[in-house]
């Protein structure tokens, strides 16, 4: 199964539908909070090549987008096979 990697922040309601959309599909995932910045928040600035909203997803290291990206892989059924489902 692939690495999924996720930036969150508290309260984020498209953090949660990401989230939602993975458990969903029985995908681990590790969780990167960054709600009070810090090296995490930098970090995921400079993987995302400046992306500042949340939340931010990678698959494998493959920078994927945000809740809007990660759904319409879902519908176009391109997302089951980057996760290695």
């Amino acid at each position: 199964m692939a690495k999924v990697e996720i930036y969150t922040k508290a309260f984020c309601g498209y953090c949660a539908r990401a989230k939602a959309l993975l458990e969903g599909k029985g995908v681990p995932f590790e969780e990167y909070d960054i709600t009070m910045g810090g090296p995490k928040r930098q970090e995921m600035l400079e993987r995302s090549n400046g992306g500042a909203t949340v939340p931010q997803i990678f698959i494998d290291g493959r920078h994927i987008g945000g809740s809007d990206d990660i759904a319409a892989l879902n519908r176009q059924g391109k997302l089951d096979p980057l996760l290695g489902l």
